[in-house]
């Protein structure tokens, strides 16, 4: 397989049609195996994925230090070939409480200075505040990355989480590469407002949670007792009659995944790569196993019949639940 490559916005690099996501290999998922969690990011690099995401904030430094570790131990070619979307800004507390975000200059500096140590880099591609800073104007957030870039530790602004008004403040004070934002079958609040301004502006999106946290990926089962440290466990959509309504559309999807001779997940991640060229979706694969049937995305077509039948299997707003808890959701400048 060659690897498609699509554009990181007008002003941000050639990326991997797919990037790989790396927050579950460290966090919020249950426990992950660290050995396969590298082999997954060296496999991944071997099928040509160039775009690794991650977050400072991940287990408080975790998945940087592992990804770190990853690309150390990958030949060099692959090793340059990498390259690093890093989310900064939510604050943590020693037992992993959520403290707040801080999107200060000051801190802008200090966050960057501890991924490049942990990430044994020189500079990272994509920089972005994980959420908007109420306190902080996106303006002097976006200030302090550019200064960056000017030092040449950070190659290009990327946003997150954040609404059309923020998206054009930010853009007018900074080249935008990318808004990284949730964008699935089941989450497509991004089509109304916030899609148009990214296009006008010709940002792209980096879209994260293409399988919903794995509940239309067609391998979550109805009565899978998730861990006590796996955020789902409060996650709206994976709670009782909410569970079950979304498990029934990914049930309608898998009628149509099993007529295409596909997986339920490539199905749901190649609709996400078809809804534009500006769109490339993170993949949040642990696993090799994962990684390969999500890459197998990039071989499946859907015609205007297949994606008339998806749209009739998972009408728009059909999901059962928010996508975050309410106090989470308070921390979204995209749902306003």
């Amino acid at each position: 397989m060659t690897m498609r490559t699509r554009p990181l916005g007008t002003t941000g690099p050639q990326v991997s049609a797919l990037g790989l996501g790396c927050m579950g290999m460290s966090a919020l998922y249950g426990d992950a195996d660290r050995t396969e969690s590298i082999a997954t990011i060296h496999a991944a690099l071997e099928a040509g994925v160039t775009l690794l995401d991650t977050g400072d904030f991940y287990a408080m430094g975790h998945n940087e230090m592992l990804i770190g570790e990853a690309l150390r131990a990958a030949p060099a070619a692959r090793r340059e070939q990498a390259l690093l979307s890093v989310k900064f800004g939510a604050l943590r507390g020693p037992g992993g409480e959520w403290t707040g975000y801080d999107g200060r200059p000051a801190a802008v500096k200090n966050f960057a200075a501890y991924s490049l140590q942990r990430l044994g880099v020189d500079h990272i591609d994509v920089y972005r505040i994980a959420r908007l800073d109420p306190d902080v104007p996106i303006e002097e957030t976006v200030g302090a990355i550019s200064e960056l870039i000017e030092q040449g530790y950070v190659r290009h602004v990327g946003l997150s989480e954040v609404g059309a008004e923020t998206i054009r403040r930010a853009a007018a004070t900074a080249p935008i590469a990318d808004l990284q934002i949730e964008y699935s079958l089941i989450s497509r609040g991004v089509e109304e407002s916030i899609l148009p301004v990214t296009r006008e502006l010709g940002i792209s999106i980096t879209a994260y949670g293409v399988l919903s946290r794995g509940l239309i990926s067609g391998n979550f089962a109805r009565d899978r007792q998730l861990a006590a440290n796996d955020f789902r466990r409060y996650s709206p959509r994976f709670q009782g009659d909410n569970l079950q309504r979304n498990l029934d559309l990914a049930d309608a999807l898998a009628k149509i995944a099993e007529q295409k001779g596909v997986s339920v997940a490539q199905l749901a991640i190649a609709w996400v790569l078809g809804r534009g060229d500006d769109i490339v979706p993170l993949i949040g694969a642990r696993s090799r196993e994962r990684l390969d049937e999500s890459l197998g995305a990039l071989d499946v077509d859907l015609d205007a019949a297949d994606l008339a039948a998806i749209e009739a299997a998972v009408p728009a707003d059909a999901a059962a639940g928010e996508r975050y808890a309410a106090a989470q959701m308070a921390h979204l400048d995209s749902e306003r």
